[in-house]
């Protein structure tokens, strides 16, 4: 088996005069997409709020609408297999690059749950904040308080999405999920009824690139990342790949469920890399 290291660094991707001239006709439309959108949310939701309070049944799918359009502007091929399910429950899916937000938005409407540092983050924790993102604190002490969070949001109906890797890895194979959040789907007025969806994300890299040019991981910078991928000239691929939804009541308990959904992701990602998966390891 061959194993990921966490601080392996990527291979440097130089920028020529085409790649900053593809990032200087790509970064203001992306600008003004997610910002106009932002915009339209907001005045939106002091309608919706008002009416709805924690149900938001309009302002998501404008989340929807910008998050493929900025697909479409930066050329990145982006199919889809399975149904994204509908009613009550939760999705995980394997993670591998700040990409994973704008992919996943773009064929479903769902709100993300996200480390708290995200909140505090220039310009992208605005977006997350009025895009209803759910933010964890890595504090046992604030454990029961976000379980409860959590919980609220079922209730009220908010499909959420979360990736149990904790962490983003290169993209070519899956972490073992940790269980923690899914404790919160076995709260007794909860269990029966809830369903999870597992979702497999597979990126292909442009040609010519290493197979891991869209992951993102370890101590990489943001902002070199960004521009290596806006400066591509000819995109590559992803796939996102719906799994049927399982019942919460079908697994005696987290770690079972937890389980299950990681093999059944990771599967996908073995069948759809061929020779090139491999299983990942926590160091």
């Amino acid at each position: 088996m061959t194993r990921w290291h966490k601080t392996d660094a990527p291979e440097a991707v130089r920028i020529g005069v085409t790649g900053w001239l593809m990032v200087a006709l790509r970064l203001p439309v992306i600008g003004v997409i997610c910002y106009g959108g932002l915009l339209l949310l907001l005045a939106l939701r002091l309608v919706e709020y008002p009416l709805y309070r924690r149900a938001r049944p309009f302002t998501p799918h404008i989340t929807t609408a910008v998050c493929r359009a900025c697909l479409s502007v930066l050329g990145l091929r982006h199919t889809v297999s399975g149904h994204p399910m509908r009613g009550q429950g939760a999705v995980v899916a394997n993670h591998s690059s700040w990409l994973d937000i704008f992919v996943l938005n773009a064929c479903q409407t769902v709100y993300f749950v996200s480390k708290a540092e995200v909140a505090r983050w220039p310009g992208i924790g605005w977006l997350a904040r009025a895009t209803g993102t759910v933010f964890i604190a890595r504090d046992p002490k604030q454990a029961k308080v976000q379980r409860v969070e959590f919980e609220d949001r079922l209730r009220a109906g908010h499909r959420l999405l979360f990736f149990p890797e904790g962490t983003s890895t290169d993209g070519l194979g899956v972490l073992p999920f940790k269980s923690t959040l899914f404790a919160a789907f076995f709260v007794d007025n909860l269990r029966n009824g809830m369903r999870i969806q597992p979702v497999s994300v597979l990126y292909r890299a442009p040609r010519g690139r290493s197979r891991r040019f869209y992951g993102w991981w370890g101590d990489m910078a943001f902002a070199p990342h960004f521009l290596t991928i806006l400066a591509q000239g000819r995109q590559g691929a992803v796939e996102v790949v719906f799994h049927d939804p399982v019942e919460v009541a079908a697994f005696t308990d987290r770690k079972a469920l937890a389980l299950y959904c990681e093999e059944t992701v990771r599967a996908e990602l073995r069948d759809g890399q061929g020779d090139d998966y491999w299983a990942l390891e926590d160091r």
